[in-house]
């Protein structure tokens, strides 16, 4: 067998396209990789989709909490942080904290919430027809769901712009147009997380019905959430919220303009937008990958996997297996089943997925009444990262209704 050079670490690689040749290489003969790292280790890569759901499922042997969801390895005293992140938590101290936070995601909430995402999204396209061109990434899809979550929260609106800088240097840092340096990247961590902190603190035991009172101010079995712990939930939600959804809608947006026949389509008939959506989420993949470290010798097709390595479920591989997806290559906006894995899978499955499937198909109910056309001016410009999956400019001309 000739091996091809597979390189998944190089961000210049995903500011090129996705590599899905060298992933569904990687699904057919090398189902578990050794990928080298550029500090002089490496990583193991799971390409299919039900090895990437069993390792998800398996967290006694694939833990978050130990090197935390991020393939490159953290200073410890950055890794202490991420302890109090959901994303790097293991059981049993991932559980009490996670249904506080369910609990505040219920559907009944999610459905009081929808009229105020529709005034949201309805005041972003009027500024938008304002201008007539903008550019879909930045000015429309990335407002919606940085100012819903910071609605839901509380966040006084004149800081919803700082948020959407923090949460991009958190996510983005590789990307010249988007990132910072390292020590950049990790004060505004910091920053985010200590603005988070202030809120938390000034909301304790006040009462209130925002998302930050209501979490702060709930005990379930027998946890309360402490001001620290919100410091790092506020960062995750911040984070999550605008990636998945920005990344959803932009790339959806553009998958069909590029098929007018399927944009038609759902124009005429807004009730099939769901379907559609699961198959934006697929076809996006807003998170390239995530991390896990295996805590004991385990084996996978064979392969070796020690104690401490790095393993990597590869998502944007996984949503496009042939073992799973039939024809994964055809954008289907009618697929199903369709069991993608965007939002993760498991004890670790997005917080915020059905806020973002409520984010998504108001938007584009809202943008069917509001335009009569939208056309792209230039060819849309990838994030160069190979964590987030997503486009970071697309010039577009909008044709109001």
């Amino acid at each position: 067998m000739n091996t091809p050079a597979i390189e998944l670490y190089d961000p210049d690689v995903y500011a090129a396209s996705v590599p899905h040749e060298a992933m569904r290489w990687l699904r057919d003969n090398a189902p578990v990789y050794w990928h080298a790292h550029p500090d002089g280790g490496g990583f193991w890569i799971i390409s299919r989709h039900a090895d990437v759901v069993a390792v998800s499922r398996d967290h006694k042997t694939f833990s978050a909490e130990r090197g935390f969801v991020m393939v490159d390895e953290l200073p410890p005293e950055i890794l202490a942080e991420t302890r109090n992140q959901l994303l790097g938590m293991d059981p049993p101290r991932h559980a009490p904290l996670r249904r506080i936070v369910i609990e505040r995601f219920t559907q009944r909430m999610l459905e009081q919430l929808e009229p105020r995402v529709r005034d949201i999204t309805r005041g972003i396209l009027a500024s938008a027809q304002a201008r007539g061109e903008c550019d879909f990434v930045y000015d429309i899809a990335g407002q919606l769901p940085t100012a819903v979550i910071c609605s839901m929260m509380g966040v006084p609106e004149p800081m919803w712009e700082q948020i959407r800088e923090w949460s991009d240097h958190s996510t983005s840092a590789t990307d010249p147009d988007i990132g910072c340096s390292p020590e950049q990247q990790r004060q505004s961590s910091l920053d985010m997380g200590m603005y988070g902190y202030s809120l938390a603190a000034e909301r304790k035991g006040k009462g209130g019905d925002d998302l930050i009172s209501l979490l702060t101010n709930v005990e379930v079995d027998g946890h309360t959430v402490t001001e620290a712990e919100f410091a790092s939930l506020f960062v995750q939600i911040t984070v999550a919220g605008n990636e998945t959804t920005r990344a959803m809608i932009s790339t959806g947006m553009h998958e069909l303009l590029q098929r007018p026949a399927l944009l038609a389509e759902l124009r005429a008939n807004p009730a099939a937008l769901p379907m559609a959506i699961e198959e934006m989420l697929r076809w996006s993949s807003p998170l390239h990958h995530f991390r896990r470290t295996a805590t004991r010798d385990t084996e996978l097709h064979g392969q070796t996997i020690r104690e401490g390595e790095r393993v990597l479920m590869l998502y944007t591989s996984a949503n496009f297996d042939e073992r799973v997806f039939r024809e994964p290559m055809s954008f289907d906006i009618r697929r199903s089943p369709n069991p993608h894995l965007a939002f993760g899978h498991g004890i670790h499955l997005c917080l915020g997925a059905n806020l973002a499937r409520l984010e998504a198909r108001v938007f584009f109910e809202e943008l069917f009444r509001a335009f009569a056309g939208i056309e792209e001016t230039a060819a849309p410009a990838r994030i160069r990262s190979n964590l987030v999956n997503g486009f970071k400019r697309m010039p577009v001309r909008l044709q109001a209704a």
